[in-house]
């Protein structure tokens, strides 16, 4: 089996883990808050990640260094996922998941902050991209932006802040210990913001599945992703991570009767090419400077 074929395989199983997080947190809306989804969602993560950990024996990578850290990228996180699910229940899914693909762009914004690296000139060419693609999406005006909108356009940051610091981590931290404080916290986070009124959902039959669905998949997404990338560059996995976009807009259409916006394509694609302009420049950068 080709290694495209392969990682192709991968990002399906990303593809259909992203968009049944989608679906199960509209479906949850109406019951839960957002802060009871993920803290739900984190519940079921660290049974995962506990259990695969002892299973494997990856439990003893798990270490208290970095917790600085780990606390920054978590609360990130916890921000970021807590405005994408609150935005998959007030506007149409295909808008949600266009202006998450800006989160490649916002990390080249801030990485000169954060992470130290150089602003280059195309890299600020990508980000222009980014950004007009962000203007045909949401189409700024009086009656165009919502907090559904602003939301999703602002869970792309957080998720980029996520990424930088993910990053930082992995110079030092395993991927075991990095899901097991990933869940963990989030988990406290949930049950603090989730309870401080004393009033916390209880799932019932029909809620339990989905969410056991978020919290698998949640995961699994992420898994799936992370092995892509690392059997094939890039510049293979992200053309094929943008199919999630169609994805979820004919999903969108045959469950909720949310329309196919062509304007919503149009700002996606000008954001794909930016995210995948500079992926290109990047590689071809790296392998010209190898000896």
């Amino acid at each position: 089996m080709s290694t495209t074929l392969r990682a192709a395989l991968w990002m399906i199983g990303s593809i259909a883990s992203f968009s049944a997080m989608a679906i199960a947190g509209r479906e949850l809306g109406a019951r839960f808050d957002t802060f009871e989804i993920m803290m739900y969602r984190s519940a079921f993560g660290v049974f995962v990640v506990i259990i695969v950990a002892f299973a494997t024996g990856a439990w003893r990578q798990i270490n208290t260094r970095n917790m600085g850290q780990q606390v920054i990228r978590n609360l990130a996180h916890f921000t970021g996922q807590n405005l994408w699910f609150y935005a998959v229940t007030v506007i149409p899914l295909a808008q949600v998941f266009a202006l998450e693909f800006t989160s490649p762009l916002w990390v080249i914004v801030l990485s000169p902050l954060i992470l130290g690296e150089r602003l280059t000139f195309m890299r600020g060419i990508a980000a222009i991209m980014g950004f007009i693609g962000i203007l045909i999406v949401a189409r700024p005006s009086i009656d165009g932006i919502n907090a559904g909108l602003i939301a999703a356009a602002s869970s792309a940051i957080f998720f980029a802040l996520t990424i930088m610091f993910t990053k930082r981590l992995t110079r030092t931290q395993t991927i075991t210990g990095i899901l097991f404080y990933l869940t963990t916290m989030q988990l406290v986070f949930g049950l603090i913001t989730a309870g401080y009124d004393g009033d916390i959902a209880l799932p019932d039959a029909a809620s339990l599945p989905f969410l056991a669905l978020i919290g698998v998949c949640g995961l699994l997404a992420h898994y799936c992703l992370t092995n892509a990338l690392s059997i094939a560059p890039a510049t293979v996995v992200v053309p094929i991570d943008f199919i999630r976009l169609p994805v979820i807009a004919v999903l969108g259409m045959l469950l909720y009767q949310e329309s196919l916006d062509i304007l919503v394509f149009v700002g996606a694609v000008v954001i794909f090419a930016g995210n995948y302009l500079n992926i290109w420049f990047e590689t071809r950068k790296s392998v010209a400077q190898k000896p």
